[in-house]
């Protein structure tokens, strides 16, 4: 029997949340296993209140920490420490959650871990003793799902290609902290005292590509607050609140702005507040509907089918500009090729709003 039963996910905010469905399963499957779940440290506090883990365990990834490699030997290293780690909680079971992650597959074989599952992709299956095979065309929530159903099956299920229905996989998942609801209370209140629930523009985005024109932001937060009268909000990251200072100045009335002051539990908290959330393909957005709350997200470069919205979709639009060219999956354009990619920058207001129009129609105040 798997008792204890070790997930690696190395990557960033969205791809964990859309863990969270196979998390769900396992521990429905498995109700007395020992679920612990290896990510980076960017992932832990994305993880930590999950209620279907046990254990979260850290590890610097090496090609997801978004810095430069040390060296050519540094990853052989870590995964020399981190397998002897490993050894020490006698894991039954390893499940690589990421197809390609060759890395994460050769430390659970170097861990001695007698069970390993993952994808069968080149450079995964010499590490894994139950490859799956792979179907590229399947949203990463199925995917997730359907591995660790795998896993749990001990690799007997018949290698055909099934899939469960997307209600019966279910919603995202974000445990929000009650310290983190009663601050966005609060600093609702303090910016935004009319008690309505706002609409929360998230204008930044990890790649320069998947931005869309400033001026395309100020026109819509103006024609929304014109149009339907809702109070509007501006988040983002530190490193993007100048780009929320900016749209916001250009707002009339003048919108909030939280971008820089949350952190990632409060950002979570004031989204779940939300009657409606509108950004581009970014972890955010995702984290925007693991709390309840309708989006409109806008997508180019990245292949929607795979990486796309999860959820019902009367609530969870994805909206591109319909170019031949997309999804292209490239993301790393120099700066001066981004204004020439128009996947997301060619996207017009009107098609937003009359998406945002239907999902506000459906969505009343409370106050």
């Amino acid at each position: 029997p798997m008792r204890r039963i070790l997930l690696i996910r190395p990557d960033h905010l969205g791809d964990l949340l859309f863990l969270t469905p196979a998390l769900r399963h396992l521990r429905t499957l498995l109700p007395d296993a020992h679920l612990t779940l290896m990510v980076g440290p960017w992932g832990e506090e994305i993880v930590r209140h999950n209620p279907h883990l046990n254990e979260v365990l850290v590890c610097e990834f090496p090609g997801f920490t978004r810095r430069p490699k040390p060296s050519t030997a540094q990853p052989y290293r870590l995964l020399r420490r981190q397998a002897r780690r490993l050894r020490e909680h006698r894991f039954d079971a390893a499940v690589i959650l990421r197809f390609d992650h060759w890395w994460g597959a050769w430390l659970s074989a170097a861990a001695g871990i007698p069970r390993r599952y993952g994808y069968a992709i080149p450079e995964v299956t010499p590490f894994l003793t139950d490859p799956l095979p792979y179907n590229p065309r399947r949203h990463e929530v199925e995917q997730n799902w359907r591995l660790v159903h795998f896993a749990w099956s001990r690799g007997t299920l018949p290698v055909v290609e099934w899939w469960s229905e997307p209600d019966i996989i279910g919603p995202l998942e974000y445990a929000i902290p009650p310290e983190a609801q009663q601050w966005a209370q609060a600093w609702l209140a303090r910016h935004l005292p009319g008690g309505e629930p706002p609409v929360i523009l998230h204008p930044g985005a990890g790649a320069a590509v998947k931005l869309w024109r400033e001026e395309a932001w100020a026109e819509l937060g103006r024609a929304l607050a014109t149009r339907y009268g809702v109070p509007l909000l501006l988040t983002g990251s530190p490193a993007e609140a100048d780009l929320c200072r900016r749209i916001a100045a250009q707002i009339t009335p003048s919108p909030g702005v939280a971008a820089g002051q949350t952190t990632l539990p409060q950002l979570a908290a004031l989204l779940a507040c939300a009657r409606l959330v509108i950004g581009p393909d970014t972890g955010p957005l995702k984290l925007a509907a693991a709390v309840g709350a309708p989006t409109l997200q806008l997508y180019g470069p990245v292949d929607a089918v795979k990486f796309g919205p999860w959820g019902d979709p009367a609530r969870h639009v994805a909206v591109s500009a319909g170019l031949a060219c997309s999804p292209c999956n490239h993301l790393d354009f120099a700066p001066r090729e981004v204004e020439v990619h128009f996947c997301v920058r060619g996207i017009s207001v009107e098609a937003i709003l009359g998406h945002a129009a239907r999902l506000l129609a459906e969505t009343k105040p409370r106050r």
